[in-house]
């Protein structure tokens, strides 16, 4: 990848690194006042869990996940992040966001609920898949809270990049290639 980087910086290509995208997906457990997780399905003002492009939910009814558009500027994407806590914590009555990842109080695997999408296919297609979920690995394991940060080089940067090398790979293969490369960088430094 160093090798990589000095043949952009010395063929003067730099430019082409920045205005990578980055998006977040972030994933909250709604929790009542006394601390255990929320009973109450997903709130209505919220919009659909079904549709709603950055409100949803995940495994659970109380498991919230909230996702950003990809931007170029980091500090948009946390800008548009914080808008979404505000607003869904301007519409929770009573109940409070998870902020660790581990589930809250429960009181079995019960006392979990699946997440419901409406009566629609697609909907049914989702619950039913969660169910399948319950049974495979439990209900407390699939409620457990992550942070997904999604990011994706320039497209500019891609045809460069395989000029440069000299690649014989078509360039999808070449960017597929590419990424899982960036992936295992950073899991060996991360």
């Amino acid at each position: 990848m160093l090798a990589r980087l000095k043949k952009i910086i010395e063929s003067q290509q730099d430019h082409l690194i920045r205005g990578g995208l980055k998006g977040i997906e972030k994933e909250s457990l709604r929790i009542s006042s006394n601390g255990s997780i929320a009973q109450t399905p997903h709130p209505a003002v919220l919009g659909s869990a079904l549709t709603h492009p950055h409100i949803t939910t995940d495994y659970s009814e109380a498991l919230l996940e909230f996702i950003t558009p990809p931007f170029a500027d980091s500090r948009e994407t946390l800008q548009f992040m914080e808008n979404i806590h505000r607003f869904v914590y301007a519409n929770l009555d009573d109940e409070l966001l998870l902020a660790a990842s581990m589930p809250c109080g429960i009181d079995g695997d019960e006392s979990i609920p699946i997440a419901t999408y409406g009566s629609s296919n697609i909907g049914k297609m989702k619950h039913i898949y969660r169910h399948g979920l319950w049974h495979r690995y439990g209900r407390a394991m699939q409620s457990i809270a992550g942070i997904h940060f999604n990011y994706s080089v320039p497209a500019a940067l891609w045809p460069v990049l395989h000029r440069m090398e000299q690649s014989s790979q078509p360039i999808l293969e070449f960017i597929a290639d590419a990424y899982f490369g960036l992936i295992r960088n950073f899991f060996r430094q991360g």
